[in-house]
Parts: C-alpha cells; sequence; structure tokens
C-alpha cells in the first residue's frame, strides 16, 4: 500500500466529512452526532465535497510534481489560481476560504511581495490556515535533516501565516508525520517528534512555545474534552487532531470523534484525518467513504504522480 494514499486520502475523507457540519456547536452535534458521510449542509455541497484544506494540499503537492526542490514562487502561484482560477477546487468554485489566507494570497499577488513574507505575522495571524496544508512535506522532506526541514516548512507556512507559533505547528505536525511513514506507532512517533522538536526550538522565545505545553510536554489522551477546544486556532486544532487520534483505535473513530468536537470540523477532521490515515492504513477508510470523495480519479491519479516524483519508498 501506499503511504502518500494513506496520508493524503485519509486527510481528504477527514475534511469532507467536516464540510457539512462545519461552525456547528459541540452540543448540537453531541444531540445528534455526525456517523458517515453526508451532504449539505453548511456549505450546500454535494457529499464527499472537500474543501479549502484539501484543495491547497492539492496546489502543494502539483510543485512538488514540477519542482522537487521546492520553489515557493511557485506554491504561492498555485494559492493565487486556486483563488482566483478555481484550479483544484472540487465543483470549478471556491466555497471556502479563511481570511488569512485570502490576505496573505492578495498580499503576494498585489504587492509582488517575497512568497515566505505574504503570511501575517501577528498574534492574531495564527489560524490553522497553514496546519491543514502541510502534510505533503513530510513526504517531500523527509530525508533532509531536520534544521533543514524546520526552515523549508516555516517558510510554506508563511506564505499564509508567518507567526512563530503557525510556523512551530506546521513544524510539530509534519515532525510527527515523518516517523508514522516511516512505521513507528503512534505513541514512539510523538515521543521521537518531542525530541526533536524540542531541540530545534531550544533557544526559540518562551511565549512562543508555551502554547504547546500538552503537546510537547504533557499527556493529551488524559485531557477531558471540555478542555479540547476545536476553533481555527491552530494550537486549538492540533491538540484536538492528537487528542483524537490518543483516544480511538480506527481512522472512522478517530475522525469522526474530530468532527463531533464541532466548530471548525472541516480542518480538525482533515488534519487528524491525515495522520490517522498514516496510522490505520487507507484500506481501513470506509470503502463507500472513498468512494464518494469529488474527482477521486483526479487525487489518486496526483498521489500517484507526487510520489513518483519525490521518489517515496516505503
Amino acid at each position: 500500500m501506499s503511504k502518500v494514499h494513506d496520508g493524503i486520502i485519509g486527510l481528504c475523507v477527514g475534511d469532507a466529512l467536516g464540510v457539512p457540519v462545519e461552525f456547528l456547536m459541540r452540543q448540537t452535534l453531541r444531540n445528534k452526532p455526525l456517523t458517515d458521510m453526508i451532504g449539505y449542509g453548511t456549505h450546500s455541497q454535494p457529499a464527499g465535497t472537500w474543501s479549502d484544506d484539501s484543495s491547497l494540499v492539492f496546489c502543494l503537492m502539483e510543485s512538488a510534481v514540477e519542482f522537487p526542490e521546492l520553489d515557493l514562487y511557485d506554491i504561492a502561484e498555485r494559492f493565487v489560481n486556486w483563488m482566483e482560477k478555481s484550479v483544484w477546487t472540487p465543483h470549478g468554485v471556491v466555497f471556502d476560504i479563511g481570511n488569512a489566507t485570502a490576505f496573505a494570497i492578495e498580499r503576494y499577488k498585489d504587492m509582488m511581495i517575497r512568497p515566505d513574507l505574504a503570511g501575517g505575522t501577528s498574534l492574531q495571524s495564527n489560524g490553522n490556515g497553514s496546519l491543514m496544508r502541510i502534510l505533503p512535506l513530510a513526504y517531500w522532506l523527509r530525508s533532509r535533516a531536520a534544521s533543514e526541514r524546520m526552515e523549508l516548512v516555516s517558510k510554506v507556512s508563511s506564505i499564509t501565516h508567518g507567526h512563530p507559533i503557525s510556523k512551530i505547528a506546521c513544524v510539530i505536525y509534519v515532525e510527527l508525520a515523518i516517523h508514522l511513514i516511516d512505521g513507528l506507532p503512534l505513541e514512539d512517533s510523538l515521543i521521537k517528534m518531542r525530541e526533536t522538536v524540542l531541540e530545534l526550538y531550544k533557544d526559540e522565545k518562551e511565549h512562543n512555545l508555551n502554547p504547546f505545553k500538552r503537546v510537547l510536554k504533557g499527556n493529551l489522551a488524559e485531557v477531558p474534552e471540555e478542555e479540547i477546544a476545536s476553533s481555527g486556532y491552530v494550537v486549538d486544532t492540533l491538540e484536538a487532531s492528537l487528542w483524537c487520534l490518543l483516544t480511538t483505535s480506527s481512522y472512522s473513530e478517530a475522525v469522526l470523534r474530530a468532527v463531533n468536537l464541532g466548530e471548525d470540523t472541516d480542518t480538525t477532521g482533515a488534519v487528524t484525518g491525515g495522520l490517522a490515515g498514516l496510522i490505520y492504513g487507507e484500506d481501513t477508510i470506509p470503502a463507500h467513504w472513498i468512494s464518494q470523495l469529488v474527482r477521486l480519479g483526479d487525487i489518486q491519479e496526483l498521489c500517484q504522480r507526487f510520489e513518483e516524483s519525490i521518489g517515496v519508498t516505503e
């Protein structure tokens, strides 16, 4: 089986599960939890429709196919083409886009600013818009030194989200995903990720690392659900996704738990789904969920091209 398909299909399915119930509060979903792939709802989209989360993942993957050495300008241009020309959208229209992402893409395009300087750098600019699309870098940069990965992941995050908290969240996610791609269990992968990240950021300002205390030094599995937030704040999304993985034992259970936390359901589903796909494998994802994905053939073909281009090995 393909580790690329495991993670990317896992991410896209989690995204599509969350789209119809995005912005619903947790209590609403507790009273009527999502149990299957459905359509319409919040964005009035057919079942299997994925959001900007997956669109930007696909843009990043296509750039890797064309520029294996990572070209920030090409990635940024593909983001522009997605937002303005609806490239890599499920139905030919952009129906969901975060404010920070839209602002950064417009800033890059209109001001001709360097891509890695386009993203917002204020504390309020720490939405989850770069975390949701960062998974392809775990495959792409897997063979690089950790310090080089940190630098490149930070630059790709900064195209839309340039604050240190957003960049650190993306580095944490990529480092964890790499160990899962290598076949390590989740708990072992978390230990290795923590060791690497704490070493990489040993000189980082304390106020940028403090938000990650529970991820890097705590025991998220023991945190009660009421203390797990599921907003669009990047740390909330990272914590919620890891909590869902640590408190479940299958792909379906993990992503449904993520979506049923409410609020930013598509992104929590996508971020959880990418890692859950790596942990459990594509063959554990319900076939009727995968078969409903819009443009499934295009996604599978892109996964194949991406895998061949960057030379992913099992």
